[in-house]
């Protein structure tokens, strides 16, 4: 019979069966040399049934192709392999559900303790050295990076949100940004080499255009040691500067291997 009475009698597509014979699992008996019309057998649909039900099961097309030479109890051992296969990834599916709850609060327990630990180490860090601040430079300066890690905890949304985002779908994450030291995007506008504290040069940089700015800094071991307080509050001074801009900034401080502090302000064109 040709291909359309095979794909009736099957209840399927022409194009199925062309995709199938093309892949070596179920083909024709004859092909007309001169057409090219493909011609099956009737007997040849408990193989097609075989095939759908495989695929259906969700087995591989290299699994149904050596199945199909198989007796029908060989097919039925492979289809119970198959059942508790899946069985046991869906006790594995529930098992993860039952752990998500405690995962999500253990996470966001350890979002809390680096939070405080940040502020912890913000709180008991000294800038008059680095930056010239007195304490109630500071104490304004702790204050903001407060502010600004509150927002960021708060913007983190709440277990229900999150749930019902799952079960709407989440959207994609976005792209990795790409560095900026090898990103064409971004020119250096300011580099100081050499330097001891930051206090010496500030004035030199901080007036900021708006834009998007990275700070690059490599710095001698005393000064990496307190990278993240540091970080703080450079960029809390510089926000301060320049309020009132559209601007931001990120602050990447690395160990210096040359002996010597290093500083590079890269800017992103427009």
């Amino acid at each position: 019979m040709t291909i359309k009475e095979f794909a009736r009698l099957c209840d399927c597509n022409p194009q199925t069966l062309r995709y199938y014979d093309n892949i070596d699992l179920l083909k024709p008996v004859n092909v007309d040399s001169w057409t090219g019309y493909r011609y099956y057998d009737e007997t040849q649909a408990k193989t097609f049934v075989k095939i759908r039900n495989l695929q259906k099961a969700g087995f591989s097309i290299d699994e149904i192709r050596a199945l199909l030479p198989q007796d029908d109890l060989a097919i039925a051992m492979a289809f119970e392999e198959k059942i508790s296969e899946a069985e046991a990834h869906l006790q594995e599916i529930k098992s993860i559900r039952m752990s998500y709850l405690n995962d999500m609060n253990t996470i966001n327990d350890k979002i809390n303790q680096m939070r405080d630990r940040i502020l912890s180490d913000t709180r008991n860090y000294n800038p008059a050295e680095e930056f010239g601040l007195g304490d109630e430079q500071y104490r304004e300066i702790l204050g903001k990076i407060e502010d600004c890690m509150k927002t960021a905890m708060d913007s983190i949304p709440e277990l229900p949100d999150f749930t019902e985002a799952l079960a709407n779908g989440m959207p994609a994450a976005p792209a990795e940004q790409p560095d900026y030291r090898t990103n064409p995007a971004y020119r250096i506008v300011f580099e100081k080499h050499g330097w001891t504290n930051v206090k010496d040069f500030l004035d030199e940089f901080s007036d900021l255009e708006s834009g998007e700015y990275a700070l690059d800094f490599t710095v001698l071991a005393d000064k990496h040691a307190n990278s993240i307080p540091f970080s703080n509050t450079l960029l809390m001074l510089l926000l301060s500067k320049n309020e009132g801009k559209s601007t931001t900034i990120r602050c990447d401080v690395e160990k210096s291997v040359d002996g010597q502090n290093h500083m590079r302000l890269w800017k992103k064109d427009i």
